[in-house]
C-alpha cells in the first residue's frame, strides 16, 4: 500500500507540472492603493477562531499587501504578496507563513519572479524539510491576490488564473473564478447588492483523479464582493491548506 502511494504521488507529481499554463492577466480596472481593513475568522458553525488584518501599502514601484490572521489557540496565518499595476496585475513576490495547532504543519513558503525562485521550509510530525529550486512564473500567477482580482473582472465575467500550491513543493494549477449568483447584503436598515463567486481549482481530469484518489483534492472556495458603485470585498469562505476546513474571513467595523 505505501509503495502504490509513493507511486500515485509521483504520477501527481508529474502531472502537475503539465497544467496548462496558457492564460491571460488579470487587466486593471480599479487602482488599488493604501488601506486597512479588520478581520474576524469564523467557523462554518459561527463560532469566533480569530481575527486579524488586511494592511495594503503603496511603493513608487509596486503594492505590498499583507493579510495576518491570527488565532485564538496561538495559530498564524501571515501571507505577504508584492505585485505591481501598470495596465495588468503582476505578482512580484510572494510569502506565507502558516504555524501552529491549526494548521497541520509549519510552513514558511517564498516565491520570487524575479529570480525564479522558491524555497519552501516545512515541518511536519516532527520532521523538518527544506526545498529549494527555480520555478517559472507564468504572467498570471496571482497568490494572495484572488479578493483583489474579484473587484476588477468585468460583470458576469468568468477568468481563468493560475496560483502555486505547496504541497510542500510548489505546484501550479489554474484557478476559475466563475460569478455564482447575486448576495443580498445589508448596512444597518439598507440593503445592497453583492457577487457571489465561486474559486475553483483545476487539475484537469487526469490529476484530479489522481489527487482525489489520494485525498488531495482541493476544495472550492467563495468570495462575495459588494458590487454597487465601487466594488469591495466582504468575505470569503474556504481552507487556508489543502483539505482544511473551511473558515470564513470577513470584514468588520472597529466599535
Amino acid at each position: 500500500m505505501i509503495a502504490s502511494t509513493r507511486v500515485l504521488l509521483a504520477i501527481l507529481i508529474i502531472l502537475g507540472f503539465y497544467t496548462e499554463l496558457v492564460a491571460a492577466p488579470i487587466a486593471v480596472r480599479l487602482v488599488e492603493g493604501t488601506a486597512h481593513g479588520l478581520l474576524l475568522v469564523r467557523s462554518i458553525s459561527g463560532e469566533i477562531l480569530g481575527h486579524g488584518d488586511f494592511l495594503q501599502v503603496v511603493h513608487p514601484d509596486r503594492i505590498e499587501s499583507r493579510l495576518v490572521l491570527r488565532f485564538k489557540d496561538g495559530s498564524l496565518h501571515d501571507e505577504n504578496v508584492a505585485f505591481s499595476q501598470q495596465g495588468v496585475f503582476t505578482m512580484l513576490r510572494y510569502r506565507l507563513v502558516q504555524r501552529g495547532p491549526s494548521f497541520p504543519e509549519t510552513l514558511d513558503a517564498v516565491l520570487d519572479r524575479k529570480t525564479r525562485s522558491y524555497k519552501v521550509q516545512s515541518t511536519r510530525q516532527g520532521k523538518e524539510e527544506t526545498l529549494t529550486g527555480s520555478i517559472e512564473l507564468p504572467p498570471d500567477v496571482y497568490n494572495g491576490m484572488p479578493p483583489m482580482l474579484l473587484k476588477n473582472l468585468g460583470s458576469g465575467a468568468t477568468e481563468t488564473v493560475h496560483i502555486v500550491a505547496f504541497t510542500p513543493k510548489p505546484r501550479m494549477i489554474q484557478l476559475e473564478m466563475v460569478p455564482v449568483g447575486t448576495q443580498r447584503l445589508s448596512t444597518g436598515e439598507t440593503a445592497r447588492q453583492g457577487t457571489r463567486y465561486a474559486l475553483k481549482p483545476k487539475l484537469g481530469a487526469a490529476l484530479r483523479a489522481f489527487a482525489t484518489l489520494l485525498g488531495k483534492s482541493p476544495d472550492d472556495q467563495e468570495c462575495v464582493i459588494l458590487t454597487e458603485d465601487v466594488p469591495a470585498f466582504v468575505r470569503c469562505d474556504g481552507p487556508l491548506y489543502v483539505k482544511g476546513p473551511i473558515w470564513r474571513i470577513e470584514m468588520i467595523s472597529p466599535r
